[in-house]
């Protein structure tokens, strides 16, 4: 599969603005209740946590907020990790050693991220709609976080690095 610097670069991009946005739509979660706020809510190992997270958002009146902060995550999962995918294929297709490797990378993150982050997202969005906390998606959704967390940033910096090393690379230009 032949992918565009261009391509890969508007996914990538446009994956980081999706993030920006979703940060923005994840700040109100953060309460006296819930003071990590999302963050809280992807690491609650048990439902009781989720119940009492969701009990506090509820109390505060931010279940819609925190509904459509979910919903924004879910888009910005699928942007971010597709453009990580392509630009992996893009670097991996280089002559250059190192941008090969970091394209390796940046798509086997990519695929893990989508794998990982959804899996955890999907899992929360269920316990949300339902205003109730379920043992097993809490497990999993605390579970697959640490893995989503360490394959966005190895899949960002895959593909930072790449884009500064080519642009001082004389091949591969």
């Amino acid at each position: 599969m032949t992918v565009s610097k261009r391509t890969a670069l508007l996914w990538w991009v446009s994956g980081l603005i999706a993030f920006a946005i979703t940060l923005t739509l994840h700040a109100p979660l953060i309460t006296d209740g819930v003071p990590g706020g999302i963050l809280d809510h992807q690491s609650a190992p048990d439902a009781a946590t989720v119940d009492a997270i969701q009990g506090s958002w509820a109390h505060d009146g931010l279940m819609r907020t925190a509904s459509i902060a979910m919903i924004s995550d879910l888009i910005f999962i699928g942007i971010f990790g597709i453009g990580c995918v392509l630009a992996g294929l893009y670097y991996r297709s280089c002559s250059s050693p190192i941008l090969s490797g970091l394209g390796l990378v940046a798509l086997a993150s990519g695929v893990i991220f989508l794998v990982t982050d959804y899996g955890e997202t999907i899992s929360q969005f269920i316990q949300l709609r339902n205003f109730a906390g379920d043992d097993q998606l809490a497990s999993l959704a605390s579970t697959l976080r640490p893995f989503k967390m360490a394959t966005w940033i190895s899949g960002f910096l895959a593909v930072l690095t790449a884009l500064v090393a080519q642009r001082f690379s004389t091949t591969d230009a």
